[in-house]
Protein backbone atom coordinates (compact mmCIF):
# COMPACT_ATOMS: atom_id res chain seq x y z
CA UNK A 1 0.00 0.00 0.00
CA UNK A 2 1.53 3.47 -0.90
CA UNK A 3 2.31 5.47 1.98
CA UNK A 4 1.77 9.28 1.72
CA UNK A 5 2.12 10.36 5.53
CA UNK A 6 5.67 12.49 5.91
CA UNK A 7 6.82 13.27 9.63
CA UNK A 8 6.47 17.11 8.74
CA UNK A 9 2.68 17.36 7.89
CA UNK A 10 0.32 18.97 10.71
CA UNK A 11 -1.76 16.37 12.88
CA UNK A 12 -4.79 15.78 11.04
CA UNK A 13 -6.75 12.85 12.72
CA UNK A 14 -9.53 10.79 11.38
CA UNK A 15 -11.87 8.68 13.44
CA UNK A 16 -12.54 4.85 11.31
CA UNK A 17 -15.37 3.07 12.72
CA UNK A 18 -15.42 -0.04 11.89
CA UNK A 19 -18.38 -2.71 10.98
CA UNK A 20 -20.44 -1.16 13.72
CA UNK A 21 -23.69 -3.06 12.36
CA UNK A 22 -26.53 -5.02 13.70
CA UNK A 23 -24.99 -8.48 11.78
CA UNK A 24 -22.40 -8.35 14.32
CA UNK A 25 -23.98 -7.70 17.43
CA UNK A 26 -26.26 -9.41 19.97
CA UNK A 27 -29.64 -10.99 17.64
CA UNK A 28 -27.76 -10.46 14.57
CA UNK A 29 -26.21 -12.98 11.93
CA UNK A 30 -22.65 -13.34 13.35
CA UNK A 31 -23.06 -11.95 16.76
CA UNK A 32 -19.97 -10.35 18.88
CA UNK A 33 -20.77 -11.00 22.50
CA UNK A 34 -20.84 -6.93 23.49
CA UNK A 35 -21.38 -6.17 20.10
CA UNK A 36 -24.38 -3.90 21.18
CA UNK A 37 -22.98 -2.58 24.35
CA UNK A 38 -19.75 -1.18 21.84
CA UNK A 39 -21.53 -0.03 19.58
CA UNK A 40 -23.32 2.32 22.43
CA UNK A 41 -20.03 3.32 23.94
CA UNK A 42 -18.80 4.17 20.23
CA UNK A 43 -21.75 6.35 19.94
CA UNK A 44 -21.23 8.24 22.80
CA UNK A 45 -17.61 8.93 22.43
CA UNK A 46 -17.82 10.18 18.93
CA UNK A 47 -20.57 12.64 20.15
CA UNK A 48 -18.64 13.96 22.76
CA UNK A 49 -15.46 13.95 21.27
CA UNK A 50 -16.29 15.47 17.23
CA UNK A 51 -14.16 18.36 17.89
CA UNK A 52 -11.49 16.27 17.98
CA UNK A 53 -11.56 14.38 14.26
CA UNK A 54 -11.23 16.28 11.30
CA UNK A 55 -12.88 13.16 9.40
CA UNK A 56 -15.00 10.40 10.69
CA UNK A 57 -15.54 7.57 8.45
CA UNK A 58 -17.32 4.57 8.65
CA UNK A 59 -17.15 1.27 7.08
CA UNK A 60 -19.40 -1.82 6.45
CA UNK A 61 -19.73 -6.01 5.43
CA UNK A 62 -21.70 -4.74 2.24
CA UNK A 63 -21.93 -8.58 0.73
CA UNK A 64 -24.19 -9.30 -2.62
CA UNK A 65 -22.13 -12.57 -3.77
CA UNK A 66 -18.87 -12.89 -1.91
CA UNK A 67 -18.59 -17.05 -3.16
CA UNK A 68 -16.85 -18.91 -1.01
CA UNK A 69 -16.81 -16.41 2.32
CA UNK A 70 -20.38 -17.74 2.84
CA UNK A 71 -21.03 -21.26 3.28
CA UNK A 72 -23.68 -23.74 4.80
CA UNK A 73 -20.66 -25.41 6.62
CA UNK A 74 -18.62 -22.33 7.79
CA UNK A 75 -15.07 -23.32 10.03
CA UNK A 76 -15.93 -19.64 11.20
CA UNK A 77 -11.76 -19.13 9.98
CA UNK A 78 -12.35 -18.84 6.34
CA UNK A 79 -15.87 -19.33 5.83
CA UNK A 80 -18.86 -17.62 7.13
CA UNK A 81 -22.85 -17.98 7.27
CA UNK A 82 -24.23 -15.35 5.52
CA UNK A 83 -23.92 -11.76 7.41
CA UNK A 84 -23.73 -8.07 6.17
CA UNK A 85 -26.03 -8.69 2.86
CA UNK A 86 -26.52 -5.75 0.80
CA UNK A 87 -29.59 -3.64 1.26
CA UNK A 88 -30.59 -5.68 4.32
CA UNK A 89 -31.21 -4.10 8.07
CA UNK A 90 -28.26 -5.85 9.45
CA UNK A 91 -25.83 -4.29 7.03
CA UNK A 92 -26.66 -1.16 7.72
CA UNK A 93 -25.01 1.07 10.73
CA UNK A 94 -26.39 0.11 13.76
CA UNK A 95 -29.08 2.02 15.37
CA UNK A 96 -26.82 3.32 18.01
CA UNK A 97 -25.11 5.43 15.33
CA UNK A 98 -27.59 7.08 14.01
CA UNK A 99 -26.68 10.62 15.20
CA UNK A 100 -22.88 9.93 13.51
CA UNK A 101 -23.64 11.21 10.71
CA UNK A 102 -19.90 10.40 9.25
CA UNK A 103 -18.19 12.00 6.58
CA UNK A 104 -17.80 9.19 4.42
CA UNK A 105 -18.64 6.10 4.61
CA UNK A 106 -17.49 2.72 2.43
CA UNK A 107 -18.41 -0.55 1.67
CA UNK A 108 -16.56 -3.78 1.22
CA UNK A 109 -16.89 -7.51 0.12
CA UNK A 110 -19.68 -7.32 -2.53
CA UNK A 111 -18.21 -10.04 -4.32
CA UNK A 112 -15.40 -11.17 -2.43
CA UNK A 113 -13.85 -11.34 1.35
CA UNK A 114 -13.14 -8.22 2.44
CA UNK A 115 -12.06 -7.40 6.17
CA UNK A 116 -9.81 -4.23 6.08
CA UNK A 117 -11.88 -1.19 5.66
CA UNK A 118 -9.27 -0.24 3.23
CA UNK A 119 -10.82 -2.63 1.09
CA UNK A 120 -14.06 -0.85 0.66
CA UNK A 121 -14.93 2.05 -1.49
CA UNK A 122 -17.71 4.76 -0.68
CA UNK A 123 -20.31 5.33 -3.09
CA UNK A 124 -18.26 7.72 -5.55
CA UNK A 125 -16.24 4.76 -6.01
CA UNK A 126 -13.62 6.44 -3.57
CA UNK A 127 -11.31 3.80 -1.45
CA UNK A 128 -10.66 4.55 1.89
CA UNK A 129 -7.32 5.05 1.67
CA UNK A 130 -7.85 7.83 -1.27
CA UNK A 131 -10.64 9.50 0.91
CA UNK A 132 -8.10 9.93 4.23
CA UNK A 133 -5.14 11.19 1.56
CA UNK A 134 -7.73 13.79 0.18
CA UNK A 135 -8.21 15.02 3.04
CA UNK A 136 -4.35 15.16 4.65
CA UNK A 137 -5.09 12.74 7.27
CA UNK A 138 -1.68 11.66 9.41
CA UNK A 139 -3.28 10.12 12.21
CA UNK A 140 -5.68 7.63 13.07
CA UNK A 141 -8.26 6.39 15.37
CA UNK A 142 -9.72 2.85 14.51
CA UNK A 143 -13.09 1.47 16.92
CA UNK A 144 -15.56 -1.28 16.58
CA UNK A 145 -16.72 -4.31 15.40
CA UNK A 146 -14.70 -7.32 15.71
CA UNK A 147 -11.38 -6.52 17.12
CA UNK A 148 -9.91 -9.90 16.03
CA UNK A 149 -11.31 -9.71 12.67
CA UNK A 150 -12.12 -6.74 10.69
CA UNK A 151 -10.39 -3.27 13.22
CA UNK A 152 -7.53 -5.38 13.71
CA UNK A 153 -6.93 -5.26 9.29
CA UNK A 154 -7.92 -2.56 9.13
CA UNK A 155 -5.26 -0.79 11.55
CA UNK A 156 -2.14 -3.26 9.84
CA UNK A 157 -3.62 -1.51 6.62
CA UNK A 158 -3.38 2.15 8.01
CA UNK A 159 0.18 1.24 9.66
CA UNK A 160 0.94 -0.09 5.89
CA UNK A 161 0.05 3.22 4.86
CA UNK A 162 2.31 5.15 6.89
CA UNK A 163 -0.29 6.58 9.55
CA UNK A 164 0.27 6.75 12.65
CA UNK A 165 -2.66 4.40 14.69
CA UNK A 166 -4.31 4.39 17.68
CA UNK A 167 -6.72 1.67 18.68
CA UNK A 168 -8.96 2.77 21.54
CA UNK A 169 -9.55 -0.48 23.17
CA UNK A 170 -12.71 -0.45 25.31
CA UNK A 171 -14.17 1.14 21.99
CA UNK A 172 -13.77 -2.51 20.36
CA UNK A 173 -14.48 -6.09 21.17
CA UNK A 174 -13.08 -9.70 19.84
CA UNK A 175 -14.82 -12.63 18.73
CA UNK A 176 -13.39 -14.50 21.52
CA UNK A 177 -10.88 -13.18 24.39
CA UNK A 178 -8.07 -15.48 23.02
CA UNK A 179 -8.44 -13.53 19.58
CA UNK A 180 -8.49 -10.43 20.93
CA UNK A 181 -5.37 -10.95 22.60
CA UNK A 182 -3.86 -12.05 19.29
CA UNK A 183 -4.81 -9.36 17.38
CA UNK A 184 -3.92 -6.58 20.13
CA UNK A 185 -0.52 -8.42 20.06
CA UNK A 186 -0.22 -8.11 16.09
CA UNK A 187 -1.15 -4.55 16.10
CA UNK A 188 0.92 -3.57 18.71
CA UNK A 189 4.03 -5.32 16.95
CA UNK A 190 2.87 -3.55 14.08
CA UNK A 191 3.24 -0.33 15.62
CA UNK A 192 0.17 0.66 16.79
CA UNK A 193 -0.12 2.09 19.53
CA UNK A 194 -3.33 0.51 22.15
CA UNK A 195 -4.76 3.03 24.58
CA UNK A 196 -8.20 3.43 26.59
CA UNK A 197 -10.57 6.61 25.04
CA UNK A 198 -10.31 8.12 28.19
CA UNK A 199 -6.72 9.36 27.81
CA UNK A 200 -7.59 9.41 23.59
Amino acid sequence: MARWFTSGMETRRALLVVDVQPTFCEGGALPVEGGNATAEAIAAYADAHRDRYHLVVTTQDWHVSPGRHFSDHPDFVDTWPPHGVAGTAEAGLHPALADLHPDAAVKKGAYQAAYSGFEGIDDAGRTLAAILRERQVTDVDVVGIAESHCVRATVLDAIAAGLHTRVLTDLTVPVSPELGAAARADMAAAGAELIPSSVA
